[in-house]
């Protein structure tokens, strides 16, 4: 009797402990599909935020690159086109627009990332100087300069270069710019060695060239090569919608530069700056920012007053480059003909000195002098 009683007592506790066993399988294999569920949605969440960080990224901030109109989702479209090739770029594109960012981000987005890229404005290098700065030399006979010097190119192997204002490239170098293109190759100036180089070119232009080569001021084998993949930059009045986004973009910028406390924008006033033509695009917008930014008291943000701009409400409809002439000419005589510095007319429009000069003899304005100077 004993016997069975303890046999049975063995049974009892080898059920319970299967039974046991049996509850701990089931609450691991349901631990490990809690597991399996939480790396899901971990794993889902990591995608979805990462995919919103690009698309906030394209829509609102592509480096500098600020808005979400449809001329710039077009315009980053093309960009990230670009930046995965390593072709020609031509940038094309008003004054002040951006060209020199859409660069940077074509850049940014490349695999030549990893080092700098080089900027030249031909514009603004006194016209004997602009091959030395490029091609380097090997003597001292450029500028006075002693010793062997690399150019721009060479500078730039590797990684790439932005071309501004290329329309004022003189037709020689064109053609050792094309050659550089084609071949890869380059010679400083005094040097018959030919150096090899691996440089993205970027070029960028406010003028249309296609006139310029009917001209025979820009050689048309070159404008080939250079717009193998064009991008238009949109001005400013093609994208009004994206002037809240940069108005807060530049009041931050400023604000950390300045100071001063950040100031508020009333609806009123992002109405008048979105109903001007703004012939100095971004830039213009920019430096009206800054500028009301200085002045001003804190509060709530005063553009028109400060920077004397003209509503165009107040205006009559004119042609844009009637108006665009007329705006620039106003501006002259207020700074009384004062182009350079910073009471200058070229930074209250908002352009590069040599863009201006540029703009008056495009628009033939002329100084006029008073009877009695």
């Amino acid at each position: 009797m004993e016997v069975d009683r303890r046999l049975n007592d063995l049974a009892r506790a080898n059920m319970q402990l299967t039974q046991e066993i049996e509850e701990r399988k089931r609450a691991e294999g349901s631990l490990l599909g809690a597991y399996a569920e939480i790396k899901r949605l971990k794993d889902r969440f990591q995608a979805e935020n990462r995919y919103m960080q690009q698309e906030i990224a394209k829509t609102y901030n592509f480096g500098e690159v600020i808005g979400r109109s449809n001329a710039i989702l077009q315009l980053l479209r093309r960009v990230e086109q670009a930046a995965f090739l390593n072709t020609t770029v031509l940038l094309i594109g008003e004054a002040g627009t951006g060209k020199r960012v859409a660069a940077h981000a074509i850049h940014n987005k490349s695999s030549r990332r990893d080092r700098p890229m080089v900027t030249v404005n031909l514009a603004a290098l006194p016209p004997n100087l602009v091959e030395c700065e490029l091609f380097g030399w090997e003597s001292g006979e450029c500028a006075g300069a002693e010793g062997r010097q690399i150019g721009r190119f060479e500078l730039a192997d590797a990684s790439t270069i932005l071309l501004e204002e290329i329309a004022e490239l003189s037709p020689e170098l064109q053609g050792r710019l094309l050659r550089l293109i084609q071949d890869g190759e380059l010679q400083r100036m005094d040097s018959p060695r030919t150096i090899k180089v691996d440089v993205r070119v970027i070029v960028a232009s406010n003028r249309d060239l296609e006139p310029e080569v009917r001209a025979g001021r820009f050689r048309g084998d070159l404008f080939c090569r250079l717009s193998a993949f064009p991008i238009t930059i949109p001005p400013l009045r093609k994208r009004k919608e994206d002037i809240p986004l940069l108005v807060d973009h530049f009041l931050a910028k400023h604000y950390g530069q300045i100071g001063k406390k950040a100031a508020s924008v009333s609806s009123a006033t992002l109405g008048d700056l979105q109903s001007y033509h703004w012939p100095g695009n971004v830039r213009e917008l920019e430096n009206i920012i800054e500028r009301a930014l200085i002045t001003g008291h804190g509060g709530e943000l005063q553009v028109w007053e400060k920077s004397g701009i003209i509503r165009t409400g107040e205006m009559e409809i004119k042609a844009l480059a009637e108006l665009e002439r007329g705006y620039i000419f106003n501006v002259l005589q207020k700074t009384g003909w004062r182009i350079e510095g910073d009471r200058g007319a070229a930074v209250l429009l908002g352009l590069n000195p040599s863009t201006l000069r540029a703009r008056m003899r495009k628009f033939g304005i002329l100084r006029q002098y008073r009877r009695d100077q």
